[in-house]
């Protein structure tokens, strides 16, 4: 029994408990895989037969990692333990009892290409637009079908859901389930979903088969019980029904998937299937600091709808959280990788050490680029570099045929996407040509009718004259004017945008923050070229080898909250915390959406250790304008005591009229460090928000400064109101040097200053 000895009161309690319905209700950092594991371990030493205890869990590493420590404590027996993830466990039956359903043991499971192959090819031959039936949403679409239970036959009798679909136009949907599941069943295949969707069937329509599992699996153990779909609960229901022998283990605080159909219902009702229940709640946090635990508890004490616990550490009390505000992303970046460099410097930390959390992956290109420029490693976890994904090097491969259209690779990436007409046999007749008479790619689609049949010429032509009118808008507009122009005028904003799954609406996200780097990159004031040329020089430098050759090397992580969940590190930055963006638009519109949202920004204070960070920028872009962002409600739900602003009032520069003549802007009560008498509960709001980011005023355009003069008041539209303290310099490269009120000293070049002069 020296296995228990390390456990805590609450960890041991909930370990012996192995008789009856049990939910342990574990906080972040509370030792839950070791609770769990040592749990199934106690049960082989009480006599339980191995091969009669089931574990399920989401992910195979936690499933791995598990198992070595059962083994650990009892041996070679470990191995005869029923554990994995559902779909593996339940594959596994499947192997067995397939004939039953009407499929062969040998059944092939279809991955997600594959499942959206034979869509693809189904669609194709219902002749239905690839652009309303996306084989992306359609996958979806059935896949949520398939875990909410829903047949085929009951899809197509559902009133709602076909008045649903027919007023999006999709009223095909039903009948491409219908089709695709019998192509399925035809060829011997069940796709990820049907693991559990056949699971439940078998169960459901063979009694016999279901007492075979209930009378084997006398003991069952669910693992991030938060995070189950109703396919995944009802089967664990049903297996358990006999014997009630089942243990959960979650929190309902990081429920944060429910847009992968989990139901934090499952957790939250859990006492209402099982009245007899023993509840045991792991409340001690071992991982972070007491202010992140402190601040954590803060955070959640605002939703309604939770299991209630009380999350402590005994750990040492820690720095309190920082609270940075940045006037745009890229100074947010900024600010972000100098707080790197510094705490490196300061505590001898590793790159490895720090973690950047953001909402969306949009927001990796401020930080990436932000890292770059100061020599910091990084990597993107669970995806890729921003400039990496597809829907970026698509877009980018249409700038470089605009400059360059001998720029074979990225005419081939582009010529047929989106979809014009333009198939593979094309393509090669094209390369067969332009070797056959020395010809480049461009010139033979320039010159497409002397070297291909006709009916392929016209599209080839039209694909010529499209590039060719976007290399005369680049010349006489703006990079971000023509870099919009070209991601409109291609097709691939429609075809972004008509993809309405999760991975779409995130690659369209995608599009848009690059839109916005370039309008960014075009009204800067420090340099004179300004074309989309010069942008994409910069791009190429930024993209530049920049894949991960050493994936063990020393690296800041860069990744979204949730592919952060169940991880952890010593110093965690979150950015972006602003309304509309976290919380994010979609969810403001319920109760639900913005609890889990919520959730969503307790992981993310969970995952540090030993200092965390918060920033939020006052400005963004947003489709090419413009927009003033205000601080996220979260950060107002946060305790004040356990926060330090890093937003340090401005010097006053020597003989400077605007201090001489005007207050300053902050309130006594803004501290340069921390807050002076902060009050237990939420941040005041005349001490918590800082100053906000300028609002131009209405009807705000620019004035002649060819006659601007010392001491004149002036408006910037993203700076604010300020004085000109200086000028130097002759026509037409005048600098002038303005106090503005909110952020300081600025030195800026008038002809691309965009100032309206006051007085």
């Amino acid at each position: 029994m020296d296995y228990l000895q390390g456990l805590n009161p609450s960890q041991r309690a909930a370990v012996e408990q192995i008789q009856g319905p049990v939910m342990i209700v574990a906080g972040a950092g509370s030792g839950k895989t070791r609770v769990i594991t040592y749990r199934v371990a106690h049960l082989v030493k009480k006599g339980v037969d191995p091969f009669n205890i089931l574990v399920l869990t989401f992910t195979n590493k936690a499933a791995k990692e598990m198992r070595e420590r059962i083994t650990k404590v009892v041996g070679p027996e470990a191995k005869n333990i029923w554990m994995g993830t559902f779909h593996s466990v339940f594959a596994k039956i499947l192997r067995v009892e397939a004939e039953k359903i009407g499929y062969p043991r040998n059944f092939t499971i279809y991955d997600t290409d594959d499942s959206k192959s034979l869509l693809r090819a189904i669609l194709k031959e219902m002749q239905l637009d690839d652009k309303l039936y996306n084989a992306n949403f359609v996958y979806n679409r059935i896949s949520s079908a398939k875990n909410n239970l829903i047949s085929v036959a009951e899809y197509v009798q559902n009133e709602q859901i076909q008045a649903e679909d027919f007023s999006t136009g999709r009223g095909k949907l039903g009948e491409i389930y219908k089709i695709y599941t019998q192509r399925c069943f035809k060829a011997g295949a069940m796709d990820f979903d049907d693991l559990l969707f056949k699971t439940n069937v078998l169960l459901k329509d063979h009694p016999d088969v279901l007492y075979k599992y209930q009378n084997k699996f006398k003991y069952l153990m669910v693992d991030e019980y938060q995070d189950t779909n109703f396919s995944q609960y009802l089967i664990v229901k049903k297996l358990a029904a006999i014997n009630e022998n089942i243990c959960v283990v979650g929190d309902d605080a990081q429920s944060i998937y429910a847009f992968r159909g989990a139901n934090i219902q499952n957790i939250l009702n859990f006492e209402k299937d099982y009245p007899d229940l023993k509840v045991f709640k792991l409340e001690q946090n071992y991982r972070s600091t007491q202010n992140i635990v402190n601040v954590a508890n803060s955070i959640i004490a605002n939703n309604k709808n939770q299991l209630k616990k009380t999350v402590y550490s005994e750990n040492e009390t820690g720095d309190k959280i920082k609270v940075t505000r940045a006037f745009s992303d890229n100074e947010e970046g900024k600010n972000v990788a100098e707080a790197i460099l510094q705490e490196r410097s300061l505590k001898g930390l590793n790159h490895q050490d720090f973690a950047i959390l953001y909402r969306t992956n949009a927001q990796s290109r401020a930080m990436e680029e932000a890292l770059r420029k100061l020599n910091i490693p990084y990597k993107i976890y669970g995806g890729l570099s921003f400039y990496q994904r597809k829907e970026i090097k698509d877009l980018i491969a249409y700038f470089r045929v605009t400059f360059n259209p001998n720029d074979e690779e990225a005419l081939k990436r582009v010529i047929n996407y989106p979809r014009r007409g333009i198939g593979d046999t094309t393509v090669e007749r094209i390369i067969v040509a332009a070797d056959a008479n020395d010809l480049t790619f461009w010139e033979v689609i320039c010159n497409a009718g002397k070297y291909i049949d006709s009916r392929s010429a016209n599209q080839v032509g039209n694909f010529a004259t499209l590039i060719q009118s976007f290399k005369v808008m680049t010349k006489t507009h703006s990079a971000y004017d023509a870099a919009l122009h070209i991601a409109q005028h291609s097709g691939l904003l429609k075809d972004l945008y008509d993809d309405k799954s999760v991975e779409g609406l995130s690659r369209y996200e995608n599009i848009q923050e690059l839109l916005n780097g370039i309008k960014e990159f075009s009204e800067r004031e420090d340099i004179e070229q300004k074309g989309l040329d010069v942008f994409m020089q910069d791009v190429a430098l930024l993209t530049n080898d920049d894949n991960d050759k050493n994936p063990d090397a020393d690296t800041v992580s860069l990744m979204t909250i949730h592919s952060s969940k169940g991880l952890e590190f010593p110093q965690v930055f979150i950015v972006g915390l602003e309304e509309n963006l976290f919380p994010s638009q979609m969810s403001l519109s319920s109760r639900t959406d913005l609890e889990e949202e919520r959730r969503l920004f307790y992981v993310a204070i969970t995952r540090a250790e030993k200092k965390l960070h918060i920033s939020y920028a006052t400005s963004r872009y947003r489709w090419g304008t413009l927009t003033s962002c205000e601080p996220s409600r979260f950060i107002d739900e946060i305790d004040a005591r356990y926060l330090e602003l890093e937003y340090k009032e401005p010097q006053k520069p020597a003989g400077n009229p605007f201090f001489d003549n005007e207050r300053s802007s902050w309130s006594a009560s803004r501290s340069t460090d921390t807050f002076s008498k902060p009050k237990v509960g939420s941040i005041p709001k005349t001490t918590s928000i800082l100053p906000k980011a300028h609002v131009p005023t209405p009807g705000f355009a620019p004035s002649d400064t060819s006659n601007l003069q010392v001491g004149m008041e002036v408006e910037h539209e993203r700076f604010g109101f300020g004085k000109v303290i200086s000028l130097e310099g002759s026509k037409p490269d005048i600098k002038a040097t303005i106090f503005f009120k909110e952020i300081g000293q600025k030195q800026l070049l008038l002809k691309f200053a965009k100032l309206r002069i006051v007085t």
